[in-house]
């Protein structure tokens, strides 16, 4: 339990402390003359005079002095504060341009061309034709580049079907042996049905995914063209050639086909679902299974039909792949399959598809091999597929034998429907389509293939043209130039399988020669964010490091009490008080000044030069802003010296932060990052616990060992919540689900939500009550309403599971859903509503006590219960607040976590209390640790599959902006949230109201966490650039930058519109009942 008194904060003499004091002690001569005379007076007229009027006259004026006193210093603070505020939004920006810049050289960027394909002109026109002459050849009616194979096609996308789900394998998990009739047609009717792996291109979202299935183009993270407008595909695809060639298009299900291609489908005939309530297994799938088999029947009105199922997808997100509900899934699917293959007729091809698999959890987005091996299958009874080996007729047994790119459907779905491959496509021909119900079709496959390699020899050199590069010489051996002209000099000697395997061979080294193109990064625009960041990191610690004796102030209520006699006495005239002038006010000026000539100074680069990258105004105006703010900061003469540690405490804050900074630049340090910062808040436990051996005060010395020893053991405790990367495999086991293939809680883990709303708020007042702080609201805020709120957050857990387990069969659909989304919005309710009004109206925590006096019992004596810990109790609540709604939107296993690691965040602000480590920065740093800890304690690592995208719908039915992302946002980053919003309290804890300097030090200490993570995303940055070529970046080091980047923008966020804005609010609050004491 915490220490039974709080310990006085220690504050630096402020530099006018002897002209106060001599001010004090003339006016205390000068008063205790004044008296004398009186009361001389006094006798000699014996009470004769009426005083009574000018006594009240004088108090009326003291008091109408006070009061002008106290709206002085009320809107010094305020003002203050907006010049802080002003600061700190000056230090968000520099930080998104320069994650800004670096991103946009680091990330991946491909030109789009606005070039398309036409039916009338091949891209062989001219080099003769391997096939004969066909029926309608040219026309879409007869086939365009090749002779056409159906009239129409049906396109089934099985969203997240991992090819393991199709083919037998000998266990019992749910998601194996459950869809079965696709294997079985492929090997029963080999010439009807092929079953391939398809595999996908990271990143494996279905957006990314649905572009390269549709244009044939490889994904990258930036395209850029000429015509871009949102998400919509621009470039040429099948969907456009398709619109083009006069034929319609139907969509059902999934909704992102409308995003990525308005206006293509036939409105009365289509029905889009919304696609990212991942909760909701059954509608998108019922919907689509309820609409296309009625328009088998109609064959007339549609040429391409296209149905995206989710249910697969969203089981996986809810369940994850190894669950019942999956095995369910999957045989629905099969079934669906089976029931559609008996409706296609000979005119007609039917591909079944996934466009990406999933991982251990059901997730998915990196490049793991259960995330990027999906299925493909086609099926057509007219008895066309062929192999061209014998050892090809049985489906692949795993999906690393004979995969098929995923962007070699492009080209084998145009020509099979007669029309033009889509102009940016690079992939090939699939091999079972055109080589013939015998397999020997060789002169076929040629034909294909030699069309395609034109189309993508074509691409290549407009690609080319566009950039202003030029093509790699003929003469170069291996070159794609090179192995075009031996292909087309194997063409007029007929040996067609040469000439297939060398246009195949040249698509191949094509492919990898534009992976590699598409592969520059901007190192120019990385090294300009690198610098904006670094040199913002550098200005960020000389703030922080500014001389005590700038903003210190005196901490002693009796000279406070006579500053403010003297002012109200009038010896101090209004035009010597000092002016509400702080150091934020300066560095604001001077970065608004900095950055105008900057910006101005770029967009008039670019307007000379031509480029239009006006963009680059941001940058230099980011560069001189921080060039004119370290200006200032040396006028007031800070030297980079004053960066240097002076104590062990501060030694010990540099070396966790740089030593984690440098780790980054190993994969495997970047990897067990989780228990790395286990070391190190266990190394400071340790410190702390030994210096404390040096506290004189017997009962705070134990008090510190004791909070030292608890800190150790919480983060050990909280340890034990885990979610294992794959890269970790097999040396760490998930604990954080049911199992390690499962994304839901287990039945005993719906408990600790339970034990948290029991235990969580006896620990909070134990940590209130020496200070005789559980006052005021706290305990009914506390003990009532924050107990509430956490017993309704794991009530929301528990329905959560009746309704995943169906624990009550016989309740009508959706209820209990229907139960825990309210139940989720009261708690947010009474988190963010009545809370944010309750911490704003709130009075101080304290309580006012009458008693007699033990040295004279006819007078009374008064104490004010909570007055040594008023600004620290009141703040509480505000943390409190944010905690209850963090823990309904993270699993049990993270609200426990959570749960721990407030209760380190208590310890930790009375270890800094006992130990006297105010003044150091150890304190930030610590706090910013164990928000970093408490990140992957909380069911994440720093890739995309564990995002808990599921979190979107605990308070909602369906998504809506702002409000799911919010969710989303609070469920990943809770821990660095929570840690943020706590940070004033390293500061407010044990403040009295007459506490000087607040605002000042709680900035700084901001600074200091802001640090933290800034020079993080610094590390990652320049490592990932460093590493740009490793074997690991996209795996490890790019999303680990990703990470980074996202957090600092989140903390900055938070620290501004919560920590600084609760600040506010709560020296208002105090001010108001005690007097503003600066």
């Amino acid at each position: 339990m915490p220490p039974p008194q709080p310990t006085p904060k220690k504050a630096v003499p402020a530099p006018d402390y002897k002209t106060l004091k001599a001010q004090w002690e003339a006016a205390k001569r000068k008063k205790d003359a004044e008296d004398a005379t009186k009361k001389a007076k006094e006798k000699q007229e014996q009470q004769q005079q009426p005083t009574a009027e000018l006594n009240s006259d004088e108090i009326k004026l003291r008091e109408l002095r006070r009061a002008a006193l106290e709206g002085r210093r009320k809107k010094a603070y305020k003002s203050r504060w907006l010049w802080t505020a002003g600061f700190w939004v000056w230090m968000l920006a520099v930080h998104l341009v320069g994650i800004g810049y670096f991103t946009s050289g680091f990330l991946l960027t491909r030109l789009q061309l606005d070039d398309k394909s036409l039916c009338e002109v091949p891209p062989t026109a001219g080099e003769g034709d391997i096939l004969p002459a066909w029926s309608g050849k040219g026309t879409v009616e007869g086939g365009c580049w090749y002779p056409k194979t159906f009239e129409r096609a049906v396109v089934v996308l099985i969203d997240a079907l991992r090819y393991d789900f199709t083919v037998p394998v000998d266990d019992n998990a749910a998601f194996h042996n459950a869809f079965t009739f696709m294997y079985e047609t492929a090997v029963k009717e080999p010439n009807k049905a092929f079953l391939r792996p398809f595999i996908a291109d990271p990143p494996t979202s279905t957006l990314q995914r649905l572009k390269g299935l549709t244009t044939g183009t490889l994904p990258t993270f930036i395209d850029v063209g000429s015509s871009f407008s949102g998400t919509a595909i621009e470039e040429d695809n099948l969907l456009m050639q398709m619109k083009e060639a006069g034929k319609r298009v139907v969509h059902l299900g999934d909704d992102t086909w409308d995003s990525l291609f308005p206006g293509y489908f036939e409105g009365n005939l289509s029905r889009p679902y919304d696609s990212f309530n991942v909760w909701d297994l059954h509608t998108v799938d019922n919907g689509v299974i309820e609409h296309i088999f009625p328009l088998m029947e109609k064959k007339g009105q549609w040429d391409l039909l296209i149905g995206h199922l989710l249910g697969v997808d969203h089981a996986g997100h809810r369940y994850g792949p190894d669950h019942p509900e999956m095995t369910k899934k999957l045989r629905q699917m099969d079934g669906f399959v089976r029931d559609l293959a008996e409706k296609i007729d000979d005119k007609t091809v039917l591909i079944v598809m996934g466009d990406h698999g999933m991982d251990s959890k059901g997730d998915h987005g990196g490049e793991s091999d259960d995330e990027v091996q999906a299925a493909l299958w086609m099926y057509s009874p007219k008895g066309i597929f062929g192999r061209t080996k014998p050892d090809f007729a049985t489906p692949p047994a795993t999906a690393d034998i004979r995969p098929v790119n995923q962007i070699d459907l492009v080209p084998t779905v145009a020509l099979m429907l007669g029309i033009p491959i889509p102009f940016n496509n690079l992939g090939r021909p699939i091999e079972e389509v055109f080589a013939g119900p015998r397999g020997n079709s060789w002169n076929n496959l040629a034909a294909a293939e030699r069309v395609t390699a034109a189309g993508i020899k074509q691409y290549q050199a407009s690609y080319y043209a566009a950039r202003g590069m030029a093509e790699e010489a003929v003469s170069t051996p291996g070159s794609p130039a090179d192995l075009w002209n031996k292909a087309e000099g194997l063409v007029s000697k007929g040996n067609w399988v040469a000439v297939y395997s060398a246009y195949a061979e040249y698509q191949k080294e094509t492919l990898a020669r534009c992976k590699s193109l598409w592969a520059q990064f901007n190192i120019r625009n990385m090294i300009l964010g690198i610098a904006i960041m670094g040199f913002g990191v550098l200005t960020l610690l000389v703030y922080v490091s500014k001389g005590a004796e700038d903003d210190e102030a005196v901490d002693d209520p009796e000279l406070d009490d006579a500053e403010k006699s003297l002012e109200i006495m009038g010896v101090i005239p209004d035009s010597e008080l000092p002016a509400a002038d702080v150091l934020e006010r300066k560095l604001v000026a001077a970065a608004f000044l900095g950055a105008v000539p900057g910006l101005i100074g770029g967009a008039l680069h670019a307007y000379l030069k031509g480029t239009d990258d006006y963009y680059r105004g941001a940058a230099m105006a980011a560069l001189t802003s921080i060039a004119t703010v370290g200006v200032s900061l040396y006028e007031i003469k800070e030297t980079l010296v004053t960066l240097l540690p002076s104590t062990l405490w501060g030694w010990m804050a540099a070396v966790f932060t740089l030593s984690q900074s440098i780790g980054f630049a190993s994969n495997s340090y970047t990897i067990w990052e989780d228990s790395i910062l286990m070391f190190f808040s266990t190394t400071f436990g340790f410190v702390t616990a030994l210096s404390a051996l040096r506290i004189q005060s017997l009962p705070d010395r134990y008090m510190a060992i004791y909070h030292s020893v608890l800190f150790v053991v919480l983060g050990r405790l909280a340890s034990s919540s885990k979610l294992c990367r794959e890269e970790q495999m097999p040396y760490c086991t998930s604990t954080y689900y049911a199992s390690s293939t499962s994304s839901t809680s287990a039945l005993w883990q719906l408990a600790i939500p339970f034990a948290v709303s029991l235990i969580l708020p006896t620990i909070i007042k134990a940590y209130l009550q020496p200070t005789r702080s559980y006052e005021g609201l706290a305990p009914a805020w506390i003990g009532y309403v924050f107990r509430t709120g956490l017993f309704m957050s794991a009530l929301y857990w528990v329905l959560d599971a009746a309704d995943n387990g169906d624990w009550i069969p016989n309740l009508p659909d959706k209820t209990l859903k229907n139960l825990s989304v309210y139940n989720a919005q009261m708690v947010l309710g009474l988190a963010f509503v009545a809370g944010t009004t309750a911490f704003m109206w709130a009075p101080p925590c304290v309580s006012i006590v009458t008693s007699a006096s033990k040295a004279t019992p006819t007078r009374a004596q008064v104490a004010i219960l909570g007055y040594g810990n008023a600004h620290g109790a009141r703040y509480l609540l505000l943390p409190l607040n944010f905690l209850v709604s963090l823990i309904l939107l993270s699993k049990p296993m993270g609200g426990g976590a959570l749960a721990l690691l407030f209760w380190q965040i208590l310890s930790l602000v009375e270890i800094v209390d006992l130990n006297s480590l105010s003044s150091t920065p150890i304190g930030p740093v610590m706090l910013a640790i164990l928000g970093s800890f408490h990140f992957f304690k909380t069911g994440h690592q720093a890739v995309l599959s564990t995002i808990q995208w599921d979190s979107a719908f605990i308070p909602l039915f369906t998504v809506r902006y702002p409000w799911s992302p919010m969710a989303v946002a609070l469920n990943t980053f809770a821990g660095q949230i929570l840690a943020t919003v706590c940070l004033p309290l390293l500061v407010l804890w044990k403040a009295s109201p007459k506490q000087k300097g607040l605002l000042g030090d709680i900035s700084r200490k901001l600074g200091v966490f802001v640090a933290y993570f800034a020079v993080e995303s610094l590390a990652t940055m320049a490592w990932a650039g460093h590493l740009r070529r490793h074997l690991m970046l996209y795996r490890v080091f790019m999303p680990r930058f990703a990470t980074a980047a996202v957090v600092l923008i989140v903390v900055d966020l938070v620290g501004l519109l919560v920590g600084l804005a609760g600040v506010r609010v709560n020296t208002v609050a105090i001010g108001e009942v005690f007097g503003w004491a600066e």
